[in-house]
C-alpha cells in the first residue's frame, strides 16, 4: 500500500514513511492510492474476533510494510485491559430497541482520542528505534487530543511534544490532564486565540519544508494518518456488536469538529462495511453542518467562532475534510489543491449545483446541529430514561441522531468522552457531579506547567527550535 497527496504533488511513499509527518510536500493530506475491500466472507471471519485481533486484521492491510510480527506485538501490547479497562477495549450499550452508544472513552484521558493515540505512541517508538531517529511532535487541541496524545508520548524514547491549545477555552478538567503533566519531554502551549489559530500555526510550520525537515517535526493531530486508521477498527466492531449477518445495515452518528472521527467511518463504509448513513453531529459551530446540507464550505474567523459547552467541537476549519473532498471529487488532487486555494483566498467554496455534491448521497453522510440549550435537555433525557450520563458531545450526537433514525436500522452513537471532563455542564444539567475514577480525583488542584504564547508562527519556530539544541 502506498500513499498519495490529496493535491497530487506527492511522490507515492509508504506507511512507515507518512507516519512520522503531518502535512504532505505539497500542503495535503496523505491518502492510500486505494481502500482495500472486504467482502462477505471476511466479514464473517472477523465478527468474533477479540478487538486486538481485528485491529491487526484491518491495520495491516494499510501498513503494508512493517514487519507482521512486530505489527501484531505493538497492537496486542496497546489493546488491553489494563490500559481501557473492558476487554471489548470499545464496548457497546443499548439504550433502547436500536439505540447504541458506542463506548470509546476507557482509556487513559476518558477519551475517544485514546484509541488511536496509545497505539501511535507504540508505533512511533517501533519505527523510530528502527531508524535511528528522532521525532519532535507538533501538535493542536481543542482539548482531547493533547491529554491522549501526552498520555500516549510521555517517556517515549525519541519523542517531545509539543502540544498547542487556545487559552482559557478548554474545560477545568482537560486543562488539568495537560498542564499537570511534568515529564520533561512533554511541552504545552497556550495559545492567545481560538483551536482553528493553533492549528493554523502548526500547518504554517510543516508547510516550511527547511524547518521542518532540520528538527525533525512530526504531528499527532487527526491529520496523522496512522490516528485515522487504527480508528476505522471500532467502526467495524460496532457493527458486528449489533447484527446477526452482513445483510443488515447500520448507521453510526459522530460528534464531529475536525473530522478526523467521521472520516474513519467513511473510510470502513469505502472498504465495504455496510453503512446505511454517515451522521455528522456539529455543535453551534456548524461549518460541517452548512455544507452537508448546502455544498458551501465556509470557514468562520476567531471572531465567529463560538465558545460553547461542548468545547472539543469549536472548530471552523476541518483539517480532516479535504480527504472526503478528495473521494467527493473523484481523487481530482488539482481540483482540490484549486478548491484549496480558493478558501485559504476567500474562506469558503461552494459545490452546489456540481454533479459531485450532487452524488453526496451515495456516500452516506447527513448532518445536523445542536445547542447549549438542546445539549442540556438531551443530557436530561438520557439520564431520567436510561440512567445514563452522557458529556456534551456525546449529547450533540444523540441529539442530531433522533433525526436520522430509520426503522429497522440500528444507530449506533459515538461516545467521545467521559462527563466528568465537563463537569461544570453535568452539574448544570442535573445538578449533580458526574462520578470520576479515582485516579482523577482533585487533578484540578495539581501543580500546572505551560507556556504562555501570541498566536506568532516565528515566536513558535524560537520555542521548539531552542528546545531542540538549535536556535532558528
Amino acid at each position: 500500500m502506498l500513499y498519495v497527496s490529496t493535491r497530487g504533488a506527492m511522490t507515492p511513499n509508504a506507511f512507515s514513511e507518512i507516519l512520522l509527518g503531518g502535512l504532505a510536500p505539497d500542503g495535503g493530506l496523505v491518502m492510500p492510492e486505494r481502500y482495500p475491500q472486504i467482502d462477505s466472507a471476511t466479514l464473517d471471519a472477523w465478527r468474533a474476533m477479540s478487538y486486538p485481533q481485528l485491529a491487526f486484521e484491518i491495520i495491516r492491510l494499510f501498513a503494508t510494510d512493517i514487519d507482521e510480527a512486530a505489527l501484531r506485538t505493538l497492537i496486542d501490547r496497546t489493546y488491553t485491559v489494563q490500559a481501557f479497562g473492558n476487554a471489548d477495549i470499545t464496548p457497546v450499550r443499548s439504550l433502547e430497541h436500536e439505540l447504541y452508544l458506542l463506548q470509546l472513552s476507557n482509556g487513559p484521558t476518558l477519551a475517544f482520542k485514546d484509541v488511536a493515540m496509545q497505539l501511535l505512541g507504540n508505533l512511533f517508538e517501533h519505527v523510530l528505534t528502527q531508524q535511528g531517529r528522532q521525532l519532535n511532535i507538533l501538535g493542536a487541541t481543542s482539548g482531547d487530543t493533547g491529554s491522549a496524545a501526552e498520555y500516549a508520548m510521555r517517556g517515549k524514547r525519541g519523542v517531545r511534544v509539543f502540544m498547542l491549545s487556545p487559552h482559557g477555552r478548554m474545560s477545568a478538567f482537560q486543562r488539568a490532564q495537560m498542564f499537570s503533566l511534568a515529564d520533561p519531554n512533554i511541552y504545552n502551549i497556550a495559545v492567545q486565540g481560538v483551536f482553528d489559530d493553533c492549528q493554523d500555526m502548526v500547518k504554517a510550520v510543516s508547510n516550511d519544508l527547511d524547518f521542518k525537515q532540520r528538527f525533525s517535526i512530526g504531528t499527532v493531530n487527526s491529520i496523522n494518518w496512522a490516528r485515522v486508521v487504527a480508528q476505522v477498527v471500532y467502526y467495524f466492531k460496532g457493527y458486528f456488536a449489533v447484527t446477526s449477518g452482513n445483510d443488515q445495515q447500520v448507521s453510526f452518528t459522530v460528534p464531529s469538529g475536525n473530522f478526523g472521527n467521521v472520516l474513519a467511518g467513511h473510510i470502513a463504509r469505502m472498504m465495504g462495511l455496510p453503512i446505511r448513513r454517515l451522521v455528522v453531529a456539529t455543535n453551534e459551530n456548524d461549518v460541517l453542518d452548512e455544507f452537508f446540507r448546502t455544498g458551501r464550505y465556509r470557514v468562520r474567523s476567531s471572531s465567529e467562532t463560538f465558545e460553547t459547552t461542548s468545547p472539543s467541537m469549536d472548530i471552523s476549519k476541518a483539517s480532516n475534510f479535504e480527504r472526503f473532498i478528495f473521494d467527493l471529487l473523484g481523487r481530482d488532487g488539482q481540483r482540490v489543491a484549486q478548491l484549496w486555494r480558493e478558501l485559504d483566498s476567500t474562506g469558503q467554496f461552494d459545490l452546489a449545483g456540481t454533479p459531485q455534491f450532487a452524488q453526496i448521497g451515495e456516500f452516506g453522510f447527513v448532518s445536523g446541529s445542536s445547542s447549549h440549550a438542546k445539549r442540556l435537555d438531551t443530557i436530561r433525557q438520557v439520564h431520567q430514561r436510561f440512567g445514563v450520563i452522557v458529556d456534551t458531545h456525546t449529547a450533540d450526537g444523540l441529539h442530531v441522531a433522533e433525526r436520522w433514525r430509520e426503522a429497522g436500522v440500528p444507530m449506533l452513537c459515538l461516545e467521545t468522552a467521559l462527563p466528568v471532563k465537563f463537569a461544570e455542564t453535568i452539574q448544570e444539567a442535573l445538578g449533580q457531579q458526574p462520578g470520576r475514577p479515582a485516579a482523577y480525583e482533585g487533578i484540578e488542584q495539581h501543580a500546572q506547567r505551560f507556556t504562555l504564547m501570541p498566536a506568532d508562527v516565528d515566536l513558535l519556530k524560537r520555542f521548539v527550535a531552542q528546545r531542540c539544541g538549535g536556535v532558528s
